[in-house]
């Protein structure tokens, strides 16, 4: 009986010796927008994990390598607009497997969190619905709770301007590229910046603020600090390229990649990251993790789009004057695009290691017609998406009729207010809940 008691230890022992060394998947954590869908599971430790898909039927599959369940996890709430159902097993002894129902295929994203004063280490699977007409003909979502728009006052102050960060590359000890006849990018894309503000501050309902106002150096992150503090709607970032070739040449227009946009997300969300800043005048710091995440992400997505749309008007603008290096709008994880709720683009203007291209930079006359490109590109996207750039007083508020797929913040983007200035406009509640159809008011005086 004893040799028993003492073997039945020794198999408890081994079993917890077992799950110690194992990850533990605590919890699973579901919320929905009215494009995305996130998934967050709180485990002990990041263990290694794979993310894929299979179809017939439509299942998203996560493996977690050496982890066990602490509990089981939470199934997707009835009538889900793309969950359907999850299971989970373990399978080699060791490793876990989650197998979630979809109703339709996606392309997940997914990455990893550190922890912060709320919550320990997690892994955060993202699942963009393709087809968010779906959301509005299903019950998931609660019916709008917004009332009637109250009247705007009609205090005489006038609009905001339309304002533009406008970024000299480098600086400083900081020179960036050299010409073969020894031009230096930072004081060409300096005087590139000066004409384009020149030319900005020109135009009614608009305003230029240089990110730096001199040969001086300023850090990647502080740029995008002075274009937040300006409450900046567009940052352009203007730069001169370089390449070993001497031959190649040309213009190019940069935003954000998919990838800098997600390391960013995590940056902003890691421990002590959000505690001051603020995503489209609302701050992080008080917000539920995974609220937090959706609204840094809706933020991003609306600012992306809008880089987007800016970047390729001023391409187009840049081929009636010159060559160009690229006939697309290129995108990289460059730094001082990273602001999640500013529209940002960089602008390699030509190659200074070409000698053609660097007698014409160094020339006043085509650094203007550079200046003059960028800004008929921001004023052409103003034309095409009803960007208001004018000087009104706030009882000229205009109105706008919400469309399927439209978010509350994004529509706060498009007019350069903040979500609460927007709120507070509608009387909308707390919850920011809204319809398509639904017509907001839109003050242009704040």
């Amino acid at each position: 009986m004893r040799r028993l008691s003492i073997l039945l230890i020794l198999v408890i022992l081994n079993i917890s010796v077992g799950f110690a060394s194992q990850t533990k998947i605590k919890t699973l954590r579901i919320s929905s927008s009215s494009d995305n869908t996130r998934l967050v599971f709180d485990v002990s430790a990041i263990p290694k994990h794979k993310v894929f898909q299979l179809s017939n039927p439509n299942r998203l599959v996560i493996d977690f390598s050496n982890a066990y369940l602490e509990k089981n996890l939470n199934q997707p709430q009835k009538n889900h607009p793309l969950l359907t159902g999850l299971r989970t097993a373990h399978r080699n002894k060791n490793d876990l497997r989650v197998v979630i129902d979809l109703q339709s295929s996606v392309v997940a994203k997914s990455f990893v969190l550190s922890a912060n004063k709320k919550y320990g280490p997690r892994i955060v699977v993202d699942l963009p619905l393709k087809n968010q007409a779906v959301i509005a003909k299903r019950t998931f979502y609660k019916k709008s709770s917004y009332t009637k728009t109250r009247p705007v006052k009609t205090t005489k102050r006038f609009a905001k301007p339309f304002v533009v960060a406008v970024d000299a590359g480098h600086g400083g000890k900081d020179s960036g590229a050299r010409g073969k006849h020894g031009t230096l990018e930072k004081k060409v894309v300096y005087q590139i910046a000066r004409k384009l503000a020149a030319l900005i501050n020109k135009q009614p309902g608009m305003k230029a603020i240089m990110v730096r106002k001199g040969d001086y150096y300023v850090s990647l992150r502080e740029r995008m600090k002075i274009a937040r503090k300006a409450d900046a709607d567009l940052f352009v970032s203007i730069h001169a390229d370089a390449f070993k070739k001497a031959n190649v040449s040309g213009a190019s227009v940069f935003t954000l990649s998919r990838r800098g946009a997600t390391s960013e997300a995590a940056r902003w969300l890691a421990k002590h990251e959000n505690a001051a800043d603020l995503i489209g005048g609302i701050s992080l710091d008080d917000k539920d993790d995974v609220l937090a995440s959706v609204l840094l992400d809706l933020s991003q997505s609306a600012s992306q789009d809008i880089s987007q749309l800016v970047a390729k008007e001023v391409l187009k603008n840049f081929g009636r004057i010159g060559n160009l290096h690229s006939h697309k709008v290129q995108k990289a994880g460059f730094m001082v695009l990273k602001s999640p709720d500013i529209p940002s683009i960089l602008v390699e203007t030509a190659f200074i290691s070409n000698p053609k291209e660097e007698r014409r930079l160094k020339s006043s006359k085509y650094q203007l017609k550079m200046a003059q490109a960028i800004k008929k590109g921001i004023m052409s996207y103003a034309a095409k998406h009803s960007v208001v750039l004018n000087t009104l007083s706030i009882a000229d508020a205009s109105a706008h009729k919400i469309s399927k797929g439209e978010t509350l913040l994004g529509i706060a983007l498009k007019y350069r207010l903040t979500l609460d200035q927007l709120k507070q406009a509608n009387t909308i509640s707390k919850n920011n809940n809204i319809r398509v159809g639904q017509v907001l008011s839109i003050p242009v005086g704040i």
